[in-house]
């Protein structure tokens, strides 16, 4: 069976697969299971009737209450929308604001690199935490025959890092993430200047992703503080996010092939 890394829509433009990448273990990331997009505030009624098809039961939103105001999500058949508000809105509860992590190691430092510090920043945000976990409780949650979509305004960098942290659980290699993590800046670029992209330039631009080193150092503000401060994923997710380890091992046993 042919898999989609781009799943081509009228609205959405960086709506996609996460599957099909492999851990260090040899296991594959179940394919038609997670999606990751950007704002699905503008999905057509074919848009609606494919996402129906795909089987996506789960919508976690993880903008503000401004951003789902102004341009909220056009749901489809069978959906459950979930508020996962991955930054804090303005004038929240600030004693929810603070870092409270539990470092085993060092946080590395991450001068040069500035949209690592942001992203290092949010990992360590309490509510932000409370958010990620959020995610998580649906993944593992999911039932087995159908798939789940979360996503922010591009589809960059909210989506992006919980994407990192979910192909982090999963055991896929940081070069791998990255590239997964640039490959919304091809979309990008594409958009720019040309309409929605035909299916070859489709196949070209993730046959490139594929063969081109990922170079994405902001995703270090993720990997490396997690791997710094926590040792692994594994101890993160439990004494970060609030799981067991049992929780961990049927995440990767439910996701993996």
């Amino acid at each position: 069976m042919a898999h989609k890394r781009i799943i081509k829509l009228d609205g959405p433009l960086n709506f996609r697969d996460i599957g099909g990448y492999q851990n260090e273990n040899g296991q594959t990331v179940k394919w038609n299971k997670i999606y990751r997009s950007d704002s699905l505030s503008s999905l057509s009624a074919s848009d609606q009737k494919k996402l129906a098809q795909l089987r996506i039961t789960t919508d976690c939103d993880l903008r503000s209450q401004y951003e789902k105001n102004t341009a909220p999500d056009i749901l489809w058949a069978n959906v459950k929308l979930v508020d996962v508000p991955v930054y804090a809105e303005v004038g929240a509860d600030k004693s929810k604001e603070h870092y409270n992590s539990q470092f085993l190691g060092q946080i590395p430092s991450l001068n040069n690199n500035f949209m690592g510090r942001i992203y290092q920043q949010t990992l360590l945000n309490a509510h932000s935490q409370t958010m990620f976990a959020k995610v998580f409780a649906e993944l593992l949650t999911l039932p087995e025959e159908e798939a789940l979509v979360y996503h922010c305004s591009a589809g960059k960098d909210r989506t992006g890092m919980v994407s990192v942290l979910v192909l982090m659980a999963l055991g896929i290699a940081d070069d791998t993430i990255a590239r997964d993590y640039l490959l919304t800046n091809q979309l990008y670029d594409f958009a720019v200047s040309r309409q929605l992209p035909s299916n070859d330039e489709i196949s070209q631009m993730v046959a490139k992703m594929n063969v081109t080193k990922g170079e994405g150092i902001a995703i270090k503000g993720i990997t490396e503080t997690i791997r710094q401060g926590w040792g692994d994923f594994a101890t993160f997710f439990k004494k970060e996010l609030g799981f067991s380890i049992m929780d961990y091992q049927q995440l990767r046993k439910m996701y993996l092939v």
